[in-house]
């Protein structure tokens, strides 16, 4: 792929600890892979780095040419910390190697980097003092070992994930892919993170005491392609004119299919679809500029500033004019 001359390069560095966790690694850093490939304006730039040139991971696997962990870091870098094992290993193996991350990590970070933990990963960052002041989660094994490292931060239980300013932390395993998807959608598009999910076969997840969803991504947690078709149409041109039977055409179904498929596999009607990717279009609209209701409106696709906020109060508690005035 070539790289504009515009590309925002983000240099990641991955720290494996003994007995890391591979699907710490291998999840998270299988969606930054493919976000790569999925677009140009935004591209990781990873760095694998240890206390030890080869690492033993948790299912015996060994991981071998890493990086030593660097004497300086750039000034907009990105650390990804690991778990291993359980709380319990973690506390009574290793000690050397784990010294040696700590004392990195006070020494290596710095204001203006981004912070990123995986599961137990947590438990070194807490350690070296980086969640001092700040929400964080961690494996449910792990919880009351974060509290007792990190006393000044704020460890919250069920969550998937926790972001607090630039420090992001996961809860167990597979959830890091969940964060990843999260940090995809948020520094690239809602769509980029939808479509790595549909290559992969997974589900953008959620639970209700979770980071609310964005609603671009909502009604995305299916595998059926036809609709998953329809919806990427209409994410494209949320202002085109999308009857219910052209949004049919789309799909390659017949109306009655549609409605029917749409709602059981989305949870949505279609026309409701279509009016929360409008209005949350419109939302952005108004975050990012200037213009006037109606332009708004005009812009996602609304017949009219009266439509739009009609639509607008059954998903946003405030209204769009009091957005505006925040703003600007």
């Amino acid at each position: 792929m070539t790289e504009p001359s515009h590309t925002r390069i983000i240099p990641l560095y991955v720290v494996l600890p003994p007995d890391t966790l591979l699907l710490d690694v291998a999840g998270p850093m299988e969606v930054f892979r493919r976000a790569n490939l999925e677009q140009e304006r935004v591209r990781f730039e990873y760095h694998y780095i240890s206390p030890r040139n080869t690492q033993r991971t948790s299912i015996g696997l060994q991981i071998s040419a890493l990086e030593s962990l660097p004497e300086v870091l750039p000034d907009d870098a990105w650390i990804m910390i690991s778990g291993s094992l359980t709380a319990s290993a973690y506390l009574e193996t290793s000690s050397v190697e784990r010294a040696e991350i700590v004392s990195w990590l006070v020494r290596a970070f710095r204001p203006g980097m981004t912070l990123v933990t995986i599961c137990s990963g947590a438990l070194l960052a807490g350690e070296a003092g980086l969640f001092h002041g700040r929400q964080c989660t961690t494996h449910a094994e792990c919880i009351a070992a974060l509290r007792q490292k990190a006393p000044g931060a704020r460890v919250l239980d069920d969550r998937l994930f926790v972001e607090d300013g630039p420090v992001l932390s996961s809860a167990g395993i597979s959830t890091g892919v969940d964060l990843a998807f999260h940090i995809v959608a948020n520094i690239m598009s809602p769509a980029v993170a939808v479509r790595i999910a549909r290559q992969m076969v997974v589900y953008m997840r959620r639970s209700g005491s979770d980071p609310q969803v964005s609603p671009w991504l909502a009604g995305r947690n299916h595998v059926h392609p036809a609709i998953h078709r329809a919806q990427d149409a209409i994410m494209r041109e949320p202002a085109a004119e999308w009857s219910l039977a052209r949004v049919a055409d789309t799909a390659h179904l017949s109306e009655r299919h549609l409605s029917r498929l749409f709602r059981e596999e989305t949870g949505f009607a279609v026309n409701d679809y279509v009016n929360m990717i409008r209005v949350t279009l419109a939302r952005d609209i108004i975050n990012g500029s200037k213009l006037s209701m109606e332009a708004v409106a005009e812009r996602a696709g609304f017949a009219s500033a009266r439509h739009m906020r009609r639509v607008w109060s059954k998903h946003f508690s405030h209204p769009p004019g009091q957005i505006k005035a925040q703003n600007f």
